[in-house]
């Protein structure tokens, strides 16, 4: 054999071995990127087995929550779409978020067909609602097409309140991820980023003996308020903190309550959601407003008080983000404690 043709022949076996078959066999080998991932490998998530064959080059995020965290784990090149957009991206996310097509209108989540055009290999979302047959598809229809789904095990179930919701599970997220984009370094990166932002705020806790009684306002939706309750993070951090959630007897993490109930629980802090989806009530400008003006809550002494805490909106929900409202939210107590 000349050494032309040998050379040749090598390299037809390298291109078989990189392609995930052995020479002769189609069965697939187990193949190792730079972050130490090997693939193929099958993990659980939401109680669902998912198989990634290979380190995700067409990721579709279906909230923009999801999309910043995968920026934040340096893959956002990867991201070929997302969906739901909500709010003004952080200045620091504002770049590479830029870059990313926006596969439904402002608010709205991704419809199945629109999310199949972008040819994802991979698709992960912050909220159980956005993988439904009205919306990108469910998970097993996916699956079943070769596109494997990521799920926050905080929203496996929408609404429903999860047992032992902390800080630790959204970490364990992030690892989920890197180690589905052989990203392992930039995972505990942040990981130790965010841990060190928690200890900070939490540090800085005064008169932690005196609990004080808060509301976490979200939203209403045709009048009625809605708030935290327990099984999510607000709970948690109102756990971290040495404050006590009034609807921490709630069913769900989110509950839909009335006016009458928070006025009758009558809490010392208001914290409010800021949100800009430019839904009645969103913003915490017209919560205030709102509070000031019914007959009941008018009188709390938390909004006589002018006890309020304003926190952006999309951060009560599993996010990057969401560590950042530890040290504001300890700093708004203090002053109330």
């Amino acid at each position: 054999m000349s050494f032309k043709v040998m050379t040749a022949a090598v390299v037809l076996v390298l291109a078989g071995c990189s392609s995930g078959e052995s020479p002769g066999s189609s069965a697939p080998v187990a193949s190792t990127g730079p972050g130490g991932t090997t693939y193929p490998f099958t993990m659980k998530n939401c109680g669902t087995d998912v198989t990634i064959k290979a380190a995700p080059q067409r990721a579709v995020t279906l909230n923009q929550t999801a999309a910043e965290i995968l920026i934040e784990l340096g893959v956002g090149d990867r991201v070929v779409g997302s969906g739901y957009e909500i709010y003004k991206p952080p200045a620091e996310l504002a770049e590479p978020y830029g870059k990313i097509p926006q596969l439904a209108p402002r608010g709205l989540s991704i419809k199945h067909e629109k999310l199949l055009e972008a040819q994802p290999e991979f698709v992960y979302s912050g909220f159980a609602s956005f993988l439904t047959a009205e919306t990108g598809g469910e998970r097993k229809q996916l699956h079943d097409l070769g596109v494997p789904t990521y799920v926050t095990e905080f929203d496996c179930t929408y609404h429903a309140a999860v047992e032992g919701a902390n800080f630790d599970m959204l970490y364990e997220e992030y690892r989920d991820l890197a180690r589905i984009f052989n990203v392992a370094d930039a995972g505990e990166k942040l990981v130790a980023e965010q841990k060190a932002i928690v200890e900070k705020g939490v540090s800085t806790v005064e008169n932690k003996d005196k609990p004080l009684r808060v509301l976490w306002f979200y939203s209403t939706y045709n009048g009625t308020p809605w708030a935290a309750g327990p099984g999510g993070l607000p709970q948690h951090i109102s756990e971290l903190v040495g404050v006590k959630n009034i609807f921490d007897d709630a069913k769900d993490k989110w509950i839909e309550t009335s006016w009458d109930e928070v006025a009758a629980r009558n809490p010392d802090v208001i914290i409010l959601a800021d949100l800009t989806r430019g839904e009645p009530n969103d913003t915490a400008a017209e919560k205030i407003e709102l509070l000031k003006k019914d007959p009941l809550t008018s009188k709390l002494g938390a909004v006589t008080g002018d006890r309020f805490i304003t926190l952006p909106g999309a951060q009560m929900d599993p996010s990057y983000g969401t560590v950042s409202i530890v040290p504001p939210l300890v700093e708004g107590l203090n002053k109330f404690r």
